[in-house]
């Protein structure tokens, strides 16, 4: 019953929030759609840490989006054998782990340390930090571990077919739970920063300023030089 419930009736549920609730929020908050940035307040920490976080978080998700929908038939085909895939994967996961992790400690003691970006900081932002820091540690830490002993885990047997059944609406999950203790609990975790998604500021991520490309310029009117040249008297002026 657990497992069907952490595994099965946990991923439903989270992605009808993680959908539903990006509507709602884009629907009914739409000025509240931003990442309420504190660029004013401080630079020089923001300058260091957000392009590191950034730039890692999204290597970590290009390299989820390989390993969860890639099936491994599909890279043995094209010539790329397991144990290079995995050497591949391994070094680059963790390097833009430790990127991310890097930045995101930069910018949480910005964020701590920094008297007026410590005011701007809400409990929803430390809500977000937690799962978002304890996502990347599951995952980062899961996968040093495995390699350093000796005996990685082949998650592409266990974890990314289970992933897949999830949107085959045959979820699998015996799958799931063949895989080491730390996937189960980074993917459980995962699952609760999406369902959190809607309602954080992460909603950014799926913002683009298309709107820039197609509206009109901005006219700017110069003021009447008059205006600053003759004192301005009361009442009204008489129209010629």
């Amino acid at each position: 019953m657990t497992g069907t419930l952490l595994f099965v009736v946990l991923p439903y549920v989270c992605l009808a929030i993680f959908v539903l609730g990006h509507v709602w929020r884009y629907r009914y908050d739409k000025f509240g759609w931003t990442t309420r940035s504190s660029q004013l307040y401080e630079r020089r920490l923001l300058r260091i840490g957000s392009p590191m976080f950034h730039f890692g978080i999204l290597l970590v998700a290009l390299g989820h989006v390989g390993g969860l929908l890639i099936p491994e038939s599909w890279t043995e085909a094209v010539g790329i054998s397991e144990g290079a895939y995995h050497a591949v994967a391994f070094s680059l996961g963790t390097v833009a782990g430790i990127c991310t992790l890097g930045g995101a400690a930069i910018l949480i003691y910005r964020r701590r340390t920094v008297g007026p970006v410590f005011s701007a900081t809400t409990v929803n932002d430390k809500i977000m930090y937690v799962l978002l820091i304890g996502v990347i540690v599951l995952g980062l830490g899961t996968t040093v571990l495995g390699n350093v002993t000796g005996h990685p885990h082949d998650y592409r047997l266990t974890v990314s077919p289970w992933f897949r059944s999830i949107f085959y609406f045959q979820p699998d999950r015996t799958l799931i739970e063949a895989a080491p203790i730390g996937f189960r609990l980074h993917v459980i975790a995962a699952w609760i920063l999406f369902a959190f998604w809607p309602f954080s500021r992460l909603v950014h991520v799926f913002s683009a300023p298309l709107g820039y490309l197609t509206r009109p310029y901005i006219v700017y009117r110069s003021r009447d030089r008059q205006l600053g040249s003759r004192p301005v008297k009361p009442g009204w002026e008489r129209v010629p």
